[in-house]
């Protein structure tokens, strides 16, 4: 037989980098040059030279790439990295872990109750 749906298992083939992993290029080209030094250039499309950092793809002609920036995917991808990776703090109130202290008291509540209990 084999697995069902096995192609919908195996989704890796276009799987592009992360919003944070765009984030440390765009901050270090140190780190962008070891990820170019990973891939062979023989491999890539137009032998590597055509490449959009933004949305980390290669490009075979310097004219397909132009035609990219000016897409709309790429525009998106623009509007993700203005707002920034989210942190662990969003990731974990997402899920709905919180620290919740109670309500906020005010000083006039403090006084009263201290005025109760004393």
């Amino acid at each position: 037989m084999g697995i069902f749906a096995k192609r919908t298992k195996t989704k890796t083939r276009r799987r592009t980098r992360d919003v944070d992993q765009v984030k440390a290029d765009l901050t270090s080209p140190r780190h962008l040059q070891q990820y170019k030094e990973t891939k062979a250039a023989e491999d890539l499309p137009g032998l590597g030279r055509h490449y959009c950092v933004e949305c980390a793809k290669w490009f075979e002609t310097e004219t397909s790439l132009v035609g990219h920036r000016k897409g709309k995917p790429h525009k998106r991808r623009l509007k993700q990295l203005r707002e920034g990776p989210y942190t662990h703090e969003e990731a974990a109130a997402a899920v709905g872990y919180r620290i919740d202290n109670g309500p906020e008291k005010t000083k006039c509540q403090e006084v009263e109750m201290s005025e109760i209990g004393a």
